[in-house]
């Protein structure tokens, strides 16, 4: 299996709005499956989530919760987890929404259909992701994962990863964007003003911005070998332990 690895990801899920309650304004969604191989070649097994849920599930009393955002933005929380679910099928979620100016829009989007996909903000545990098999029925199974988010996105959109203006030679101006973008947050950082939760959120939104950066260097790297057409031999990675999308 030759995988080319990102340590920036993103993985959606399309149509998984199971309910949406317009009274209560409380969505049921799927954040992830079991046991069915993605594009990346992962097999996410059943209890890969139990060890996040326990310690920061929306009954934990951590101060580190998982978060609902929109397209992973930690400066973009549009409501809460009320609760996280393995079921035999998935991750499932039920998230109440905000009644900030996000929540809300957030709110009209899924009644209007605007939101139909979601995804996870994620790390992978080395010691618990395995590749199984040989050729073409090779996997990574995937026994755990530190889950860090629940991210709704707009159908049809990956706004969240670079690639695209990357292929289009815009390099520059992602780049700029990821300084302004980081330079933020090393403000807010500086000023050390708010809560432990936002805090956190600082914390998480700059190993976003570190993980953009490397995939674009990663990227333009892998751009460059195959100008040259050098062939690599094929290797296996390991997983990292690095922040992911799914």
């Amino acid at each position: 299996m030759i995988k080319q690895f990102k340590k920036y990801e993103v993985k959606n899920l399309a149509f998984e709005i199971k309910a949406m309650d317009s009274v209560g304004r409380r969505v049921e969604i799927m954040l992830a499956h079991f046991d069915n191989k993605d594009s990346d070649g992962d097999v996410i097994r059943k209890g890969a989530f139990s060890k996040s849920i326990q310690e920061r599930g929306a009954n934990s009393t951590s101060n580190r919760k998982i978060a609902f955002l929109r397209y992973h933005d930690w400066e973009h929380q549009i409501g809460t987890f009320v609760s996280l679910e393995e079921t035999d099928f998935g991750l499932l979620a039920k998230a109440d929404l905000g009644r900030s100016t996000k929540g809300n829009d957030a709110f009209l989007d899924y009644q209007d259909g605007i939101i139909r996909e979601h995804s996870i903000g994620f790390n992978y545990v080395p010691d618990k992701s395995f590749v199984i098999g040989e050729g073409d029925q090779q996997f990574y199974e995937i026994k755990e994962l530190i889950l860090w988010e629940g991210s709704a996105v707009t159908f049809g959109a990956n706004s969240l990863t670079p690639t695209l203006d990357v292929s289009k030679g815009n390099h520059s101006e992602v780049l700029e964007q990821l300084n302004t973008q980081m330079e933020g947050y090393l403000t807010a950082l500086r000023n050390g003003k708010g809560t432990d939760e936002r805090l956190f959120s600082i914390e998480m939104g700059l190993k976003v911005c570190q993980e953009k950066y490397n995939s674009l260097i990663n990227l333009k790297a892998f751009t460059v070998k195959e100008e040259l057409k050098v062939n690599e031999p094929e290797i296996v990675p390991i997983k990292q332990n690095i922040y992911n999308y799914l």
